[in-house]
């Protein structure tokens, strides 16, 4: 498959789906989605897979029906539709995300078990890992950096420790948007997403060799 953009019909699509969130208008709109959102998206990353997953982790696209079970909003899909290269959750990824307000791309830790937290504080305490995770962050300009983050410092580590904000941390990613544009509807965007992803590279393999896969997760 060779990506050519988003359909036409991609924001139009999204935009209708956050105005009507139903089965109803799923059931109308399933062949302009096929078309113009989730065939696009596994046309790219189809085309990304090769430089990313290869000694990396694998690709998917993201299904597009919301987990309810535990969430007050039973609206049943995402108004967005993604898809990521990655080993398993937390250990790095890098993602990519069409909606109606136009492309996201990140990169990082997403997610952390208890297990993976742990790896994370003690490469962050460490000297070496801590201050070549605070250079690569500083690296990447035009990147917003974002996570989940503890109120207080972590029981155990110091008042005044030189990476206390990065230790609040539970998990970390950098993410860019461009918002609806021509380029979101050619190849172009191809290049904007590998671009992106490249930038990230450093920051994900940061995450692999330091955090990585959950034990727990893969038992």
């Amino acid at each position: 498959m060779r990506f050519e953009g988003f359909g036409d019909g991609a924001v139009e699509f999204f935009e209708g789906l956050q105005a009507d969130n139903s089965k109803a208008y799923w059931a109308d709109n399933l062949a302009l989605y096929r078309e113009h959102v989730r065939g696009p998206m596994e046309a790219l990353l189809a085309e990304l897979e090769p430089e990313f997953a290869a000694g990396f982790g694998k690709g998917k696209v993201f299904r597009p029906h919301r987990d309810v079970r535990f969430s007050r909003d039973k609206s049943p899909y995402k108004t967005h539709c993604g898809a990521v290269v990655e080993q398993g959750r937390g250990g790095g990824a890098y993602y990519v995300e069409v909606s109606a307000d136009g492309l996201l791309v990140a990169g990082g830790c997403f997610h952390t078990e208890p297990d993976q937290l742990a790896r994370w504080r003690t490469a962050v305490d460490t000297e070496v890992h801590g201050e070549r995770l605070r250079r690569l962050l500083d690296s990447l300009r035009g990147w917003e950096i974002a996570g989940e983050t503890l109120k207080s410092r972590p029981r155990g580590y110091p008042a005044d420790h030189p990476r206390l904000d990065l230790l609040r941390h539970r998990t970390l990613y950098a993410f860019r948007r461009w918002e609806p544009d021509d380029a979101l509807h050619d190849r172009s965007c191809l290049q904007r997403v590998r671009r992106a992803w490249r930038e990230v590279r450093e920051l994900n393999q940061w995450c692999a060799d330091h955090v990585g896969v959950s034990e727990r997760r893969r038992r």
